[in-house]
């Protein structure tokens, strides 16, 4: 059986600083079938030639006006001809041997629709040190409804799943990733695996976690999400089960730190 091809898209508006880690990462990748689609949101710093550096590694480039993060990821989506699809941002970047292990994954259950891995945040100005490791697990049925979600950058998908159920949903400005996922696993049931193992490493100050106002409002989006989907928006079960995850996330990331030099 021949590898699948794997789309990986970046979205990037003014990420000079971060976006040559996010680059390196995908050009090191011990995977050849790979299509590398860059969205520039017209960066007003030197993201773009930051980019253009390493243009041996991209497929297709768009450097254009947008209207959000989410934009800007269904048009990358809409550009994307591999037969799995996957995002990494512009301050985040992969471990070795992430994708060849998607591929693997996918490869070995052919009716495989998605799957994901585990993600670690990192310190803004020192990618080494790890401040949080989410360590996910299995998908279960109703699981959104307790403020569990997968890593969106460890969520790999089939192309047709997005032609199938749809890509990014506008209406939410900051959790449409999560809207995302909880329509594929909890309303359209698609078929996804856990791959335990860190495939990502996060910076911390991202779009949802940069301010207080932002996690706020991006809990309200999954509630709202919740309640659109036909599952139960209970607010205080929803951030009490969210807030001791997160707190054991930290822990985690304190006192068991794993290796950010390899893939698992």
């Amino acid at each position: 059986m021949s590898e699948p091809k794997i789309s990986v898209i970046t979205v990037v508006f003014n990420n000079e600083a971060t976006i040559a880690d996010t680059l390196q990462s995908v050009a090191a990748q011990d995977y050849s079938n790979l299509e590398y689609i860059v969205i520039d949101g017209l960066s007003k710093d030197r993201t773009l030639d930051r980019i253009k550096e390493r243009k041996e590694i991209i497929s297709k480039l768009i450097s254009e006006k947008d209207t959000g993060i989410y934009d800007a990821m269904n048009k990358g989506i809409a550009l994307a001809t591999g037969e799995i699809i996957g995002f990494i941002n512009g301050d985040d970047f992969y471990l070795p041997g992430t994708l060849a292990k998607v591929a693997k994954t996918f490869k070995e259950d052919p009716n495989l629709e998605a799957c994901y891995g585990d993600l670690c945040y990192v310190k803004q100005n020192d990618p080494q040190t790890v401040v949080r490791h989410w360590r996910s697990s299995p998908f279960v049925p109703t699981a959104f409804e307790r403020g569990w979600a997968p890593p969106h950058p460890t969520f790999f998908v089939r192309h047709d799943v997005y032609e199938r159920f749809g890509s990014f949903d506008l209406e939410y400005r900051i959790a449409a990733d999560v809207e995302l996922m909880m329509r594929f696993l909890e309303r359209h049931r698609i078929r996804v695996k856990y791959v335990p193992g860190v495939m990502v490493m996060m910076r911390m100050g991202g779009t949802t976690n940069r301010s207080v106002t932002n996690v706020i409002n991006q809990n309200k989006e999954i509630l709202r999400a919740l309640r659109s989907h036909g599952l139960k928006a209970d607010l205080f079960r929803f951030m009490g089960r969210k807030f001791l995850s997160r707190g054991l996330q930290f822990a985690r990331g304190k006192f068991n730190t794993p290796p950010a030099s390899k893939a698992e």
